[in-house]
């Protein structure tokens, strides 16, 4: 199961990097079927803390998908599944935040709501049962699918509590507000994204003039105790830290046009 599962991953590796080489549509599908266990393991977890339906999150966990395609660069050496997770997860916490506006019924829904109180009552008395819905609407004179639409619309006109419980666990409890997305999603995942591009360009810097960058910038030091740390001059350190920062700017640039939408 292990060598099945490196080879799986060995085989998106490869997917991706011709990808990158040259993007077409079969390839971004093909990488989107291997990918899809992904997206159903996190439509899963998701569903069970929300009331949407798993088919709809699924759906929607794919346009997450393909954003991340387009945006991963192989060379920063991130495993996949890591940098999409966080593009398919988030795709799915927008959609619950569009959808979980407070929803407006038209006074004919509301009106049908009281009516259908009265005639439910009535039907449960005759029949001994609660009524179906088609037996509701027939009683009511509408639709079927009018009678579900209205019922539904009743039943979401408040809004709830971020503190309203959606998902009973052995041990946890998952509330309304734990499924809206992180306010700090977005910038969360750029400056990760960031993170990944600078490192890889830093990685690509001779040996002296990468270590002078991070003492610098990283550690503090100044450009003296660096010096005396790699056994130069001040003034070579800080030539070597300039012409180490423009050939970072030169090797990221042409990235950030590939991956840019």
């Amino acid at each position: 199961m292990a060598t099945q599962t490196s080879s799986i991953r060995s085989r998106g590796m490869e997917l991706l990097m011709e990808y990158q080489q040259t993007p077409t549509v079969q390839l971004r599908n093909k990488l989107v079927r291997l990918n899809a266990g992904l997206v159903r393991k996190i439509a899963h977890r998701v569903s069970h803390q929300c009331s949407e339906p798993y088919e709809d999150l699924e759906q929607i966990g794919y346009i997450g998908l393909i954003r991340a395609i387009e945006r991963f660069n192989p060379s920063q050496g991130c495993a996949f599944s890591s940098f999409a997770v966080p593009y398919i997860r988030g795709e799915m916490l927008h959609f619950l935040r569009d959808r979980g506006t407070t929803v407006k019924i038209p006074r004919r829904w509301q009106d049908l709501q009281k009516e259908a109180q009265k005639i439910q009552a009535k039907l449960m008395r005759e029949l001994g049962r609660a009524p179906s819905d088609a037996e509701t609407a027939t009683a009511l004179g509408v639709s079927l699918k009018e009678w579900r639409e209205a019922r539904m619309a009743h039943k979401n006109r408040l809004p709830l509590s971020l503190d309203a419980t959606v998902c009973q666990q052995t041990d946890s409890t998952i509330t309304l507000g734990d499924t809206l997305p992180d306010a700090h999603y977005q910038v969360m995942q750029a400056l990760e994204e960031d993170r990944q591009q600078i490192q890889w360009a830093l990685n690509q810097l001779e040996s002296k003039t990468r270590t002078a960058i991070e003492f610098v910038f990283f550690k503090g030091l100044s450009r003296k105790e660096v010096a005396d740390q790699i056994g130069v001059s001040p003034m070579t350190v800080t030539r070597r830290i300039q012409r180490g920062i423009e050939d970072m700017i030169a090797s990221i640039q042409p990235q950030s046009l590939q991956t840019d939408p």
